[in-house]
């Protein structure tokens, strides 16, 4: 692995992710369709425990990821990333609820959806569970079609 770590492609039911970690083997993002960073090398290596971890997942056989990961982000980012991570399977709640966890005031709502656009941490941090007030599927960096597939998966809505 070179300083700035490596990367791998998963082919999964939403399409091809890409996935990278640090030089210590910590996943550090998950994504649709992006461009490979330059500085990163492919190694399949340090992700054996993200392709075992996602395809059990959408094989309906793993409800919790349990993954080393390393990601950066402000205080803020960060405060609803850990929310984010308590937010269980098969649940939704909104940008509002979100906040409310967090303790910000709820005029934050827009704040909170810039940090799950941020979110480095497709599926594995599971910002497809936040939805808009009044029930609709609002935004989501891999696409509203993900979103209802992954929301469908976890038997949060019929698909």
């Amino acid at each position: 692995m070179t300083a700035a770590g490596c990367f791998t492609h998963l082919d999964t039911p939403l399409g091809r992710l890409l996935l990278t970690a640090d030089p210590d083997g910590a996943l550090t993002s998950l994504h649709c369709a992006r461009a490979v960073p330059d500085e990163l090398r492919a190694d399949p290596g340090p992700f054996a425990a993200a392709r075992e971890q996602l395809e059990a997942y959408f094989a309906g056989e793993l409800r919790e990821f349990r993954l080393p990961s390393r990601t950066h982000g402000t205080a803020f980012r960060q405060r609803v990333w850990e929310a984010l991570d308590e937010v269980p399977y098969g649940t939704t709640l909104t940008y509002g609820d979100l906040a409310t966890r967090i303790a910000a005031p709820r005029a934050a709502v827009r704040a909170v959806g810039g940090a799950l656009g941020a979110n480095p941490l497709l599926i594995v941090r599971p910002c497809h569970r936040v939805i808009g007030s009044d029930g609709s599927l609002t935004g989501y960096a891999g696409g509203l079609d993900r979103k209802v597939h992954l929301l469908a998966l976890e038997g949060a809505l019929k698909a």
